[in-house]
């Protein structure tokens, strides 16, 4: 079980995407593989609009997401 950044409810790890803070920048895990410092995010759009508006994942990887990480998750939907 994970955690949502946003909305802090305990999802099976299918359940969510993991946002990754690698040397190379932030990007969108699907593989759930990926090294790096991780937070993981529920699979809804409100969820991801709500971690844009916020900025927590800022706070939790630490570094600016920039917004082509938001475009990405929403392309996933």
């Amino acid at each position: 079980m994970r955690m949502c950044v946003v909305t802090k409810e305990k999802f099976p790890k299918g359940e969510l995407i993991r946002i990754v803070r690698t040397d190379n920048g932030v990007i969108v895990d699907q593989t759930g593989k990926v090294n790096g410092h991780g937070a993981y995010l529920k699979k809804d759009l409100e969820v991801f609009k709500k971690a844009k508006q916020s900025k927590i994942l800022d706070k939790i990887l630490e570094t600016e997401v920039k917004d082509e990480v938001f475009d990405e998750l929403n392309k996933i939907l």
